[in-house]
């Protein structure tokens, strides 16, 4: 199926865009910045900018068997002022009529037209239990949300069929709420916002993607779609599973007042809250793979199969005799392991593409490739600038070793490290493949490099390839048996 996705350099739309590639979709990208969204999501995905005006899109939408609009102005981080309200509005109701229209007018309409909405519908409603025939609110977003609905609408006929996703709090890595959240509980002074009797509609990032696919598969998914969990939980509940898998107290509540002296009215979002329950998925047979609060934040936070120790006699040697590591002996050894419901071939085809990384990178790392000599091979440099403990650097890579289908090295040949020698290898698995990522490495500095690597650097790299892996599985497909899911009829 070739897809149309607006917001695809979103937070939501980057793992949608791993998941369509990894089902074996194509995938086109309507997107403002072309160079950005290059960057973000890879060689692999066709571009079409919205400078080229909408003139195009009725063609554009031809080709494609189903669109995915996920595109709208940040609810969050501003006032809600005058302004910002017209834009937050112009970014979902108005963009929405413009794809409904383009719809309408392409000689070969798109078969779904799964749009964006959110359980915002249906404003403040305290403990009621809320499913996809619940009224709608009457504050600014149920109201901007019905519009929002109603814009997408116009697309349904006989030969388009149209999904309203109503999303709730999405918890992932490398964005949103819980992006937020972290750095006040990970020192220990996080806590429920407002009273915390509200009730939060939460759903992990893998369940969310995995829903937005039923939709797209599923004739049987027409309308409004609460895309929620089956357990909505309250704000004190929330912190306290948050605290939890942190160790970290987690009773320190963000006062109502508190929030709207900072944030204006735009604190009534995060003071209000849904009891929302995925009625429609569930008699879809949709299977959540996070069924509680507490499996969901141990997913995301704990980094598991990502092991960092002293370099040395317990560590693997190195592949080869690497001069650069008698020059430069490494102080730390780190080890991940993932392993993804693909053949070898295709994954190692992947990680081919050094354009291709900024998708398994998170977003604050800021990863984006400059200059690159040679092909993938033995000798070829790559020059990119990433984030290092908040700070823009400039890294210079050398493949130092190059086996097609078993392994590859990358070292840093200028960068922030005082040696960076990384070793890709993968291995057949009968149809999956195991991915292990072995780096050796040493801090800046000697003494304080040891103590940065202690404070924030171990915690980076560990954070890091703990979202690596979750990448690669959103774009290969988790092997581990855990995951249920049924994203397809």
């Amino acid at each position: 199926m070739k897809v149309f996705v607006t917001g695809a350099t979103g937070f939501i739309g980057r793992a949608l865009v791993l998941a369509l590639q990894g089902k074996g979709h194509s995938v086109i990208a309507w997107v403002r910045d072309e160079t950005r969204a290059r960057a973000l999501l890879g060689e692999d995905v066709e571009l079409l900018g919205i400078a080229e005006g909408e003139g195009v899109l009725p063609e554009a939408l031809s080709c494609c068997q189903g669109v995915i609009n996920l595109a709208g102005e940040p609810i969050f981080g501003k006032r809600w002022s005058k302004n910002r309200r017209e834009a937050i509005v112009e970014s979902r109701v108005s963009l929405t009529s413009k794809l409904a229209a383009a719809i309408g007018r392409a000689e070969r309409p798109p078969e779904v037209f799964v749009s964006g909405s959110a359980v915002g519908f249906y404003g403040d409603c305290g403990s009621e239990e809320l499913d996809e025939g619940s009224l709608v609110g009457e504050d600014f977003l149920a109201l901007l949300c019905r519009g929002w609905e109603e814009a997408a609408l116009e697309a349904s006929s006989p030969r388009t069929r149209v999904v309203c996703l109503r999303t709730g709090i999405v918890l992932g890595q490398g964005g949103g709420a819980l992006e937020a959240m972290l750095p006040a509980f990970r020192i220990g002074l996080g806590g429920p916002l407002g009273s915390g009797r509200q009730f939060v509609p939460w759903i992990h990032l893998e369940d969310c993607i995995a829903l937005i696919l039923s939709a797209l598969h599923d004739p049987g998914l027409v309308g409004p779609l609460n895309v929620v969990g089956p357990s909505p939980i309250t704000q004190r509940a929330l912190a306290s599973a948050l605290g939890k898998v942190l160790r970290r107290t987690s009773v320190f509540p963000a006062p109502r007042i508190a929030l709207r002296a900072i944030m204006g009215e735009a604190a009534s979002a995060l003071l209000s809250g849904q009891r929302c329950y995925p009625r429609k998925a569930e008699a879809a047979g949709f299977l959540f793979r996070f069924q509680s609060i507490e499996s969901a934040l141990e997913d995301l936070i704990v980094p598991q199969g990502v092991d960092i120790t002293l370099a040395g006699p317990g560590s693997p040697p190195p592949l080869g005799n690497s001069d650069y590591l008698r020059q430069r002996p490494p102080k730390y050894f780190l080890r991940a392991t993932t392993i993804v419901d693909a053949p070898l071939p295709e994954v190692f085809a992947f990680f081919s593409k050094p354009t291709n990384l900024a998708l398994l990178t998170p977003p604050k790392v800021g990863f984006t490739i400059h200059h690159m000599e040679g092909s993938m091979e033995a000798g070829a440099t790559i020059e990119y600038r990433l984030r290092v403990a908040g700070f823009r650097l400039g890294w210079r890579s050398r493949i130092e070793q190059w086996e097609k289908e078993k392994f590859f090295v990358d070292s840093q040949d200028r960068g922030p490290y005082r040696s960076w020698w990384h070793e890709h290898h993968f291995e057949a698995r009968g149809r999956q493949t195991i991915l292990e990522d072995r780096v050796y490495y040493s801090p800046p500095m000697g003494l304080l490099g040891r103590i940065a690597n202690l404070l924030f650097i171990r915690g980076q790299l560990k954070e890091t390839f703990h979202y690596r892996a979750a990448a690669v599985r959103l774009r290969f497909g988790n092997a581990l048996p855990e995951n249920t899911h049924e994203t397809s009829p």
